[in-house]
């Protein structure tokens, strides 16, 4: 009798640990649903409070007292103090101004063209030259256009200095493409021509503080460089740069002039920017040469491309001014 009780109860005893097993083996292969279910997701949707989203939460960065580290504090150098830099003997090389004139902030103001998370965008297509470009390449352009100078050499050390600032500042970023605030900000462009009389208003009332009456902008009192940049004139960007086409420089504006403004808290209007933008860009600057190569493939040419040719009719000076209702 005993013998036939501890039978059943083995019998019972098995059925139990088979349902377990079973059991067990479901959960591992099936998981239940749970409420916080975050630990599986893919690591790289894990939140990190050291990255950022967007440019404007970009914060200073120590470069590491390595080799690398002081080839982004040279770029830094070479970003901010331009003018310092980049001379044949006494001659400086292109104009006076700084990279930082036009990318604010050592490139990491929110749409101020910042640096911040290119390294995460290039290699990438570009229109004016109808080819996949390299960072190297593009920060060559600037060279060539904005500061009116020549292409340095994509293997010396001040463009692997340039590069590897850009690289340290974008520590932060997601490897993800475009970042937020990267560029220039977007708005409602006015649905008509410029109005260069209105533009000089502006300029007159809300930008001769710092550019001066002549927009020759300000000289350091001590260095070779501007406190505030000309923008005409010789020492300016040249006509085939990005900011010598309209709505580059009306968004740019937008977004960071009045010196203070910000995308967040813009002190001009719309109409004010593109008049005051106009403006700038009717007075003579250096030319840049053979810039007619520029967008081998016409269609995709900007339509405030300030300079032919053109793959449609549109005249030169709908062009320059607009409006861009084509």
């Amino acid at each position: 009798m005993e013998y036939k009780k501890l039978t059943n109860y083995l019998k019972a005893l098995s059925w139990i640990i088979i349902a377990l097993f079973i059991t067990c083996t479901t959960l591992c292969v099936f998981p239940l649903k749970h409420e916080n279910n975050d630990k599986w997701k893919d690591s790289s949707a894990v939140t990190n409070d050291s990255l950022i989203t967007h440019v404007s939460q970009f914060k200073a960065v120590s470069f590491e007292d390595n080799p690398e580290g002081e080839m982004a504090g040279y770029g830094e150098k070479l970003i901010k103090n331009t003018y310092d830099y980049f001379y044949d003997g006494e001659l400086k090389i292109g104009n006076k101004l700084a990279c930082t004139s036009c990318h604010l902030n050592g490139g990491t103001k929110a749409f101020a063209a910042p640096y911040v998370g290119l390294t995460n965008v290039f290699p990438i297509y570009i229109g004016r030259e109808n080819k996949v470009e390299s960072l190297e390449e593009r920060i060559n352009g600037c060279f060539e256009r904005s500061m009116n100078g020549r292409a340095i050499p994509e293997n010396s050390k001040e463009m692997r200095a340039i590069v590897t600032y850009i690289k340290n500042i974008s520590i932060n970023t997601l490897n993800k493409g475009r970042l937020a605030g990267q560029g220039f900000v977007k708005m409602d462009i006015p649905n008509r021509a410029a109005d260069l009389k209105h533009g000089k208003l502006v300029f007159e009332g809300k930008c001769t503080n710092c550019h001066g009456k002549d927009g020759q902008g300000m000289l350091q009192l001590a260095g070779r460089g501007y406190l505030y940049p000309p923008l005409w004139g010789k020492d300016s960007y040249n006509d085939g740069a990005g900011m010598a086409r309209l709505l580059t420089a009306t968004r740019f504006i937008k977004a960071n002039m009045p010196l203070g403004a910000s995308y967040e808290a813009p002190q001009l209007s719309d109409d004010e920017a593109y008049d005051v933008a106009a403006y700038i860009n009717s007075f003579d600057r250096p030319k840049k040469a053979n810039k007619e190569l520029d967008y081998p493939n016409l269609a995709k040419k900007p339509k405030d491309s300030p300079y032919p040719p053109y793959a449609d009719n549109v005249s030169t000076e709908q062009h320059k001014h607009g409006p861009y209702n084509f």
